[in-house]
């Protein structure tokens, strides 16, 4: 079939919205007619070359839809289930899916940099050419086809919009606060970056039970977000953010620091607003390149923990029901987080407004 996508032919470039050819899915895959797709900083990497991937590319790894064609073998949703999209495929059988860590499933590690489905094959083509999925989902096209265990089944009473930030930015914010750090009742926390991932983060240290949550970034705009979102106090970012930290918590800094900047001077600032025995947990993503220096000697003497977090160490299946649960109840904002609406035609214009510092989640709508 035809459909039109965001194709990046390269390094530097800016999309080009154009048509693409897609193969029907296969044994084990699916096909889904997308309803949204989120704005993420991590697909714009693909363009800076900061992440290293096979291109051309339909990035794009945020979204929510509708089944539109089941391959072979798959058998938890059907034709017209509305789902939301996982970027972690997983087999259940290897060592890491037997330790419950399938954000880790070796099975799918290296055809997702590979840019390809699970078989070593993609489904995209420009003419003749292949053209590579970023993490097996490629939600910047009206449809897509991805490995069946991508697909998590959602009532169709909730928004898909809204939907499909569950499918990167609130679960890796949220999970790096519920289960990678976890934060505890009554202890502290500090977030640096307030854009999709840390409000996030701090709407999960809320969920905890924080007793004191700290924002911290550059625009007036993300603090006043940042408290609605559940940030008992936000800084603009300074020199004096560290001193500042520590004295709203008594001069002892927080127990957890949380980046999601994914910038390694920032990483190395923010570890000097933990409390000794306190931890800073990396949520932000990098360049691939990069790399941050910390005091090892600090490190020792203070007992300090640093952690990383990959997609807020979250189990799909399970916790994207109990993430929208927590919605419908009125006890997770995902409404609220969208900020700003565009069509596929415009999704240069819409990274040039998150790099501008919009506040929120920018999202792609399809008729």
């Amino acid at each position: 079939m035809k459909v039109k996508a965001a194709l990046l032919r390269g390094a530097g470039q800016k999309f080009e919205v154009t048509e693409l050819r897609l193969e029907g899915p296969r044994e084990g895959e699916v096909l889904v007619k997308l309803a949204a797709s989120g704005v993420c900083h991590s697909d714009y990497h693909l363009v800076t070359g900061d992440t290293e991937h096979p291109l051309p590319v339909v990035a794009g790894h945020e979204g929510a839809g509708v089944v539109a064609e089941v391959g072979a073998g798959v058998a938890h949703v059907k034709v017209g289930d509305p789902v939301v999209l996982s970027w972690a495929p997983y087999c259940g059988h290897c060592a890491y899916c037997q330790r419950g860590q399938t954000h880790f499933c070796a099975t799918f590690v290296e055809p997702i940099w590979q840019g390809t489905m699970l078989d070593g094959t993609p489904r995209l083509y420009d003419g003749d050419q292949p053209v590579y999925h970023y993490c097996c989902l490629a939600t910047f096209a009206e449809y897509t086809v991805v490995p069946a265990s991508c697909c998590i089944p959602i009532g169709e009473d909730i928004p898909l919009a809204s939907a499909a930030l569950v499918g990167c930015a609130v679960a890796t914010g949220v999970g790096a606060a519920i289960y990678t750090t976890p934060v505890k009742p009554g202890e502290t926390v500090a977030v640096y970056g307030c854009g999709g991932v840390g409000l996030n983060v701090v709407q999960g240290a809320a969920l905890a039970g924080a007793a004191e949550i700290i924002a911290v970034d550059v625009t007036e705009e993300k603090m006043a977000l940042a408290r609605q979102f559940g940030a008992t106090a936000a800084l603009l970012a300074s020199e004096e953010t560290e001193a500042e930290i520590k004295a709203l918590t008594g001069g002892w800094g927080v127990d957890h620091v949380f980046d999601a900047t994914g910038y390694p001077a920032v990483q190395e600032r923010a570890l000097r607003a933990a409390r000794i025995g306190g931890s800073l947990t990396l949520v932000g993503l990098a360049p691939m390149s990069s790399t941050t220096q910390f005091a090892s000697a600090v490190i020792t003497r203070q007992e300090l923990t640093i952690r990383g977090s990959y997609y807020g160490t979250v189990h799909a299946p399970r916790d994207f029901p109990l993430l929208l649960n927590l919605y419908k109840g009125g006890k997770l904002k995902l409404d609220e987080l969208i900020t700003e609406t565009y069509q596929l035609e415009e999704i240069n214009e819409a990274y040039d407004a998150l790099l501008t510092g919009k506040v929120g989640r920018g999202v792609i709508l399809f008729d």
